[in-house]
């Protein structure tokens, strides 16, 4: 059996790879227990000083797995509850890391993938990478809202109320939610020369350093947000939104291509808002 999430070690550094490269490594609920146990591994390793976090094939990721949703939906709120847990504490395992974690993004990271390399301290972006939070366009909500502390209350209600999917390398370091731009093929092995660099540093300082940055945002009120974020979107999709019922049983029926084209089509031009 292909694992899901592969996990390596090249001296101090870390390199985890979401690995279903011919689903552009949406992300369902077993790579995401798989994604979180690496990132407790990596916690947990005396070698370990930083980690890379990446995505094998053309993708880093198209985020969670919908096609997995439109087969097996949870229906109510306490059943989406743990679903959506999951979901949260991978993402942010790769923010509360004590070591210092660095994504390197190719292609689609969308969604909860966006979100994921939002989490990371550091983001190294190929030119072909392309962002975004397309969740209200297909009636989702919103799991982790990183977003808002990154690039300002602006941007990030124009790519999540837009449901924005095409942001750029470019624009995407512009705004502030990537670190470099680096030519197509290079971002992983970029991210991994940051990563030794990274290690480099006393062990305590980085970790100190990285909990002082993160209590900054935590006293700002981020923690909270965030949580207060994750229980909106628990309601949301335990509650249970028209358009994304009828995406996900046109994803059953007819598959994902579809749906997604469905979903295009209602924000092409001037439609029925119902």
């Amino acid at each position: 059996m292909t694992e899901l999430v592969r996990y390596a070690v090249d001296g101090p550094v870390a390199l985890i790879t979401l690995n279903r490269p011919e689903r552009l490594n949406a992300m369902g609920q077993e790579m995401l227990e798989e994604l979180s146990a690496a990132a407790a591994r990596a916690a947990g390793d005396e070698a370990v000083r930083a980690v890379v976090l990446t995505g094998a094939g053309t993708a880093f990721s198209s985020g969670f797995d919908l096609k997995a949703q439109a087969e097996n939906r949870p229906q109510g709120v306490e059943a989406w509850r743990p679903v959506l847990q999951r979901d949260f504490d991978a993402c942010m395992a790769f923010w509360h890391l004590e070591k210092p974690t660095v994504a390197a993004v190719h292609g689609p990271a969308l969604a909860g993938a966006c979100e994921l390399a939002m989490a990371c301290d550091i983001t190294i972006a190929s030119e072909n990478a392309v962002f975004g939070e397309p969740e209200l366009r297909f009636g989702a909500g919103i799991v982790c809202l990183l977003l808002p502390w990154l690039v300002g209350p602006k941007k990030a209600k124009e790519i999540i109320l837009l449901g924005l999917d095409n942001v750029s390398a470019a624009e995407a370091l512009q705004m502030g939610l990537i670190n470099r731009v680096v030519p197509e093929g290079q971002d992983l092995d970029e991210a991994l020369a940051v990563a030794r660099q990274l290690a480099r540093v006393d062990r305590p300082l980085m970790r100190q350093t990285k909990q002082a940055i993160n209590r900054a945002y935590a006293i700002m009120g981020m923690d909270q947000a965030l949580a207060e974020a994750l229980e909106i979107d628990t309601r949301i999709e335990g509650e249970g939104m028209p358009s994304k019922t009828a995406f996900l049983d046109i994803a059953r029926k007819e598959g994902l291509r579809a749906a997604i084209a469905w979903r295009d089509g209602r924000f092409a031009g001037d439609c029925d808002p119902s």
